[in-house]
């Protein structure tokens, strides 16, 4: 049990330290991707305003994708790049909630850099 605490205590650690370096704006809000053991979840911040611009989830019936491997954060990226192109949002930042930069995130980014947003 120590272990997992630890371990929980590490990632809030990073999550922090990578939050105090990114800030979403109006110009290039933040883009915040979400991992739980069944699903993922992005939103599309301005920290400045408050305000979500974008979002999308592979819970619910009206989910292109079921699951949370790399395809699934590959379809959900482009999805919800074509919704921040319809929002009017060409740049953004990236947050990547305290996870290490490969698999999963990796493939999310890269699936939104492919339709054209500026990570």
């Amino acid at each position: 049990m120590k272990r997992l605490l630890q371990a929980k205590k590490r990632l809030l650690a990073r999550r922090a330290r990578i939050r105090k370096k990114i800030r979403g704006s109006a110009a290039r809000p933040r883009v915040n991707v979400s991992f739980t053991n069944r699903h993922i979840a992005a939103q599309v911040i301005d920290d400045d305003s408050g305000k979500t611009l974008a979002s999308i989830t592979s819970l619910g019936k009206a989910s292109q994708v079921k699951g949370k491997n790399a395809d699934s954060a590959r379809v959900l990226g482009g999805a919800l790049a074509e919704k921040m192109k319809q929002a009017g949002v060409g740049a953004a930042v990236f947050d990547r909630n305290g996870k290490l930069y490969h698999g999963k995130v990796k493939a999310f980014a890269d699936a939104m850099r492919e339709k054209g947003i500026v990570l």
